[in-house]
């Protein structure tokens, strides 16, 4: 077998190559700006959903409001059919 033309330090097909260092600096800064913009999002997203819940909860009252309303007006014409 002849190895000649390999040398000691380099790295194998089949072993780890690390990345440079400003790599490493430069993918550090990425990965904290995604983590900012994720967490910007979440807030983003609690404040949607509270929003959300007020809105169905007022939905909730006036739709509530209605049957109630519906309710009066159903035996309001009940009662002007019997005068009738």
């Amino acid at each position: 077998m002849s190895f000649s033309g390999y040398a000691v330090d380099e790295p194998s097909a089949w072993g780890v190559v690390s990345p440079p260092a400003g790599d490493l600096v430069r993918d550090a800064l990425r990965k904290e700006q995604v983590i900012k913009d994720i967490a910007a999002s979440q807030d983003d997203l609690r404040t949607l959903l509270a929003k959300i819940q007020t809105v169905q909860r007022e939905v909730d009252k006036l739709s509530s409001g209605n049957e109630t309303l519906q309710m009066y007006i159903d035996n309001l014409t009940v009662q002007m059919a019997k005068r009738r």
